[in-house]
């Protein structure tokens, strides 16, 4: 069985609590153990090194170790300098500060270093100051490492997010994750309709909004078992929530998601823009772009007023084929939505039944 790890938020905090630890009592730990939250279990944490600075500030370091899972950031260092800090009675954490350093990317959008919400909550929950602290993350490999990522498809920019919602990494590409999904699955079943979360951008947005955990599930990439399992749990309907870019495929037929299996995104692309009337000078350049994202930029500027009939082609698309796959694998009917967001996790099109779905979630949420 494969075994899990844990995400990069957890190590910086483990870095940043033996730093704090140093900086109040001069003791170097060799362990640190952290209250997850998120799952409600405690993880002990080794640290590596642990040195005074010049200036007064303490440098702590950690290694990523992510298990079993295919995971870039294995073994990488991940550092946290703290310091006393000046008092800013402006701040919405006046005794505590949180920054990125090198390594840590930044949103576009924002301005603000991709340090998200799981790894704020560990860092708010572990460092207590009594007076005003100040805790620089840095990832030295940060910005080698973004390179091989889809880091800068959702903004983020010169170096690798703090992302993750929970503690644990689990391996995403071994069967035994599929096992776990169906589980989640079938949990949550006698909801009737529920929210595919393709990744963790998927997942926090949802977050975001207010839909209720009890209705969310995360799929990963693996869209087409989960699919054909809700239709046999009798569910009612699915919301397809993910980034364009990624759902892209299903247009195409394409139910398994990892771009090691497939990746033909420009060309499903390129053929929905033939569906909606594309000339052929724009669909040879759309099929030229480096990216989903760079192609519906160049579209929205030569043909804004295509982009619109262009999302509702492939939104039907994912719609259909998503029909004929669970026939082809002996599946019930099922009802199908769609959510696509782009790289600023801003939504560009759904489907018209998702709205009265949100307000039903929104509504009870209230109550």
């Amino acid at each position: 069985m494969a075994e899990a790890g844990y995400t990069l938020p957890v190590f910086a905090c483990a870095s940043a609590v033996a730093a704090f630890h140093y900086l109040q009592t001069g003791e170097v730990l060799a362990v640190v153990t952290l209250d997850l939250l998120d799952p409600p279990a405690t993880a002990d944490i080794p640290i590596e090194q642990v040195a005074p600075l010049p200036g007064g500030g303490v440098l702590a370091i950690t290694r990523s170790q992510p298990g079993d899972n295919l995971d870039l950031t294995r073994n990488t260092p991940v550092w946290a300098v703290v310091a006393w800090a000046e008092a800013n009675s402006e701040l919405p954490h006046p005794l505590l500060t949180i920054t990125g350093g090198f390594g840590v990317g930044w949103q576009k959008e924002t301005g603000q270093a991709a340090i998200y919400r799981y790894a704020q909550r560990l860092l708010y929950h572990h460092l207590r100051p009594g007076r005003p602290l100040r805790v620089e993350i840095i990832l030295p490999q940060g910005r080698v490492l973004a390179e091989r990522t889809s880091n800068a498809a959702f903004g983020v920019v010169e170096g690798l997010a703090l992302l993750g919602t929970s503690g644990i990494a689990h391996p995403l590409s071994a069967p035994e994750q599929l096992d776990r999904f169906r589980e989640e699955l079938r949990q949550k079943a006698d909801q009737g309709n529920l929210v595919f979360c393709i990744g963790e951008n998927g997942l926090d947005l949802a977050r975001s909004w207010g839909i209720p955990e009890k209705v969310l599930v995360k799929t990963g990439n693996w869209l087409g078992p989960l699919l054909v399992e809700a239709s046999l749990l009798q569910i009612k309907n699915i919301i397809l929530l993910g980034y364009h870019g990624k759902l892209l495929k299903l247009a195409g037929g394409i139910f398994h998601t990892h771009h090691h299996l497939a990746d033909a995104r420009l060309e499903i692309l390129t053929a929905c823009g033939l569906r909606c009337g594309l000339s052929l000078p724009i669909l040879q350049k759309l099929l030229t772009q480096p990216t989903v994202d760079a192609a519906m930029t160049y579209l929205q500027q030569v043909q804004p007023l295509k982009v619109r009939t262009l999302y509702e082609v492939i939104l039907a698309q994912i719609q259909q084929r998503t029909r004929q796959y669970l026939q082809a694998h002996g599946g019930n009917p099922l009802g199908v939505e769609v959510i696509l967001f782009n790289r600023e996790r801003q939504v560009v099109a759904q489907t018209p039944g998702v709205t009265a779905h949100l307000k039903q979630w929104r509504g009870d949420a209230l109550r």
